[in-house]
């Protein structure tokens, strides 16, 4: 088999394992973070910080969201953390933007934190100011054991099938799940252009 048939054998066996029954939840709770006029902010670093943008692209052209990606503003992002430091980046943008229970989190991250390790610890302590202030956490992860997945049942976990491959197949399927969200009926209220498009 060679290398090109293993890592698409391993994304099949990735879409076949996904927990469908979470992601048909998270659409659900997303509708009610909707509904409520909340506002959803996507939390990422590295290449999960690009998916964030390509999300909230989508969450908010096709499913009508109010929704930001701090990581966008990179102006803003360095000041922070050249003045603050890297680990409060996220909850100090949120506090600037007044989170509020009404309000959700959506994490895309391949570990999904852990502060005794030091790795992301931007993202758990983001997560922590969310769960004080009663907002909604949501996510996309890699890590079932890190902090992400643990603070809400809202968070799906992206099986590992390939220790090798965990990062690439992580972010690769944030993209999947995310769109399957912006396509999930609970969700989608605007057609994508070529499906809008007849004959086509």
């Amino acid at each position: 088999m060679s290398f090109s048939q293993q890592f698409l054998a391993e994304a099949a066996q990735i879409a076949s394992q996904a927990d469908f029954e979470r992601l048909d939840a998270i659409a659900q709770g997303l509708s009610e973070v909707r509904a409520r006029g909340g506002r959803l902010f996507f939390l990422g670093v590295g290449g999960s910080a690009g998916n964030c943008s390509h999300a909230v692209n989508d969450f908010r052209k096709l499913c009508g969201f109010e929704a930001y990606a701090p990581t966008d503003n990179v102006s803003e992002l360095t000041a922070r953390i050249n003045d603050e430091g890297w680990e409060t980046i996220f909850v100090e943008w949120l506090r600037g933007s007044r989170l509020a229970a009404k309000d959700a989190l959506f994490i895309f991250s391949v570990g999904g934190g852990d502060l005794e390790k030091n790795v992301s610890p931007n993202l758990v302590r983001a997560i922590q100011y969310a769960q004080e202030q009663g907002a909604g956490i949501f996510g996309v992860v890699g890590r079932a054991e890190g902090f992400a997945a643990r603070a809400s049942k809202l968070v799906a976990v992206v099986p590992t099938v390939a220790a090798a491959h965990v990062t690439p197949h992580t972010e690769a399927f944030q993209a999947v799940f995310w769109h399957l969200l912006v396509s999930h009926p609970a969700l989608k209220q605007n057609a994508t252009k070529w499906e809008s498009l007849t004959g086509r």
